[in-house]
């Protein structure tokens, strides 16, 4: 699912006003959400937003052979759980960005991927591996991550969120400090 983007580019509003996604978390005791915005907002950017089920999207992710697979946030030391933890915390006055990520697709596991019938996603993160995992082990569902506009369609048809996604997902416009308008 393609969300609405507001023309998000620098000279759209004054004081540099940017979009910026609100995401639940259910199962996080520090913080209920957290804030993305994306990451390229210049005029003509051919990338776009797509919400996406974060689940199918990190299946889709650990399809990825190029040795940088993060292990479930369960694994990772103390310090780096912190980290990620500070970093996207709604009172941190940064806004982080939205993950950015390339798919494809590849021959599907068995026969019928040997036939070239059945294929399946490879998802390779770009930026923002870690927010994604630990956004879905804190309980969000639904993520907007960026992807170039010729690999748009192939992300909502294969990690695209269900419907009552849009409304679960807030979006809200910030004035140039980072604080909201």
């Amino acid at each position: 699912m393609s969300l609405p983007l507001p023309d998000s580019s620098p000279a759209a509003a004054p004081g540099c006003a940017e979009t910026v996604w609100v995401v639940p978390l259910h199962e996080h005791s520090w913080y209920d959400h957290v804030r993305l915005k994306r990451v390229f907002v210049t005029d003509g950017t051919r990338h776009q937003v797509v919400l996406v089920d974060l689940r199918k999207l990190l299946v889709c992710a650990d399809r990825d052979n190029t040795d940088y697979v993060l292990r479930p946030v369960a694994d990772w030391h103390a310090g780096k759980v912190r980290g990620i933890r500070e970093f996207l915390d709604p009172d941190n006055p940064r806004i982080a960005q939205m993950p950015y990520v390339t798919i494809s697709t590849r021959r599907g596991p068995g026969l019928l991927g040997w036939l070239g019938v059945e294929r399946e996603g490879v998802v390779a993160f770009r930026n923002g591996q870690h927010r994604a995992r630990y956004l879905a082990d804190a309980g969000a569902r639904w993520c907007p991550v960026e992807v170039h506009e010729r690999e748009a369609t192939l992300l909502r048809e294969l990690c695209g969120a269900a419907d009552d996604a849009r409304t679960a997902i807030g979006i809200t416009q910030t004035g140039g400090d980072g604080g909201s308008v």
